[in-house]
């Protein structure tokens, strides 16, 4: 029996690598006859695990059941999930924090000693800087996710950092988390242009739609974000003013546009 139960752990394990197996090299893999296989495929499958045929192949896929079975986690594995509901649960969706110390108690509770005893090293050794920031809804997260998944028209009204509330209508491109606040990438329909968006400042107004052609952005959209201050791309390209004895080597000396007067000895480049 106890052959047997580790066999079936196994199966379990090569079946979680979200791939098709035939009989034959699940059977070579466990070192079994392919009758083997099927008995133990058909264990599983008491077990609620969903283990589907694939046709024409005589093989076997995992797929998703109606129901959650335990799952199998290597020991980097099961480290990285606690480390990421720790971190999830002091982060900036909100209503998700109690969710997180729910599932992080029941797997700290089956961890083994020497695992716990690596989380507990980490936790103890890290020190979290405290710093308030807004919380979005997990609801208006998805909502958006969506649109960007089904590339539909996505409406909302929008508060500026002057407080301005106004009402737009975009094509979204992507979500961006950046430290403890959530940004849209999207093409804005009435400016005709790529905005950013807070998205603690957005609230979604349904139905989306309707669909769009997905444009390409000018700039990688994790780039857009290295340093968010405002809601236009145009925020993201700043200009900075070097004196004579910042300048590098060689940099040519741009002539300033007309309006924008520089004091002598100062130079513009543009950086992003």
């Amino acid at each position: 029996m106890v052959g047997t139960s580790a066999r079936l752990l196994r199966l379990l394990s090569l079946l979680q690598t979200h791939r098709d197996w035939s009989g034959a090299e699940l059977a070579d893999r466990l070192g079994v006859t392919a009758r083997t296989v099927r008995r133990d495929v058909e264990r599983l499958r008491q077990l609620g695990y969903p283990v589907n045929a694939v046709r024409g192949t005589a093989g076997y896929r995992l797929g998703a059941g109606a129901s959650l079975p335990p799952l199998l986690l290597d020991d980097d594995e099961a480290v990285a999930v606690v480390v990421g509901l720790r971190t999830s649960a002091g982060g900036s969706v909100a209503g998700i924090e109690e969710t997180s110390l729910r599932a992080l108690t029941k797997l700290e509770q089956v961890l083994p000693s020497r695992l716990r005893h690596r989380v507990n090293t980490l936790h103890a050794a890290t020190v979290r800087v405290g710093g308030s920031g807004p919380t979005v809804s997990p609801d208006t997260l998805m909502a958006i996710a969506d649109a960007c998944r089904r590339r539909e028209r996505l409406r909302f009204d929008y508060t500026s950092p002057h407080r301005v509330d106004t009402s737009r209508s975009v094509e979204p491109h992507s979500l961006v988390s950046f430290g403890r606040h959530w940004y849209l990438v999207a093409w804005d329909t009435d400016r005709d242009d790529w905005r950013t968006f807070r998205v603690d400042r957005l609230r979604p107004r349904p139905p989306t739609g309707p669909r769009f052609a997905p444009r390409r952005p000018h700039l990688p959209a994790a780039r857009r974000h290295r340093n968010p201050v405002g809601a236009g791309l145009d925020d993201h390209i700043g200009r900075h003013r070097l004196h004579p004895r910042q300048r590098p080597t060689g940099a040519r000396r741009r002539p300033p546009r007309p309006g924008h007067p520089l004091p002598a000895g100062r130079t513009r480049r543009r950086v992003i």
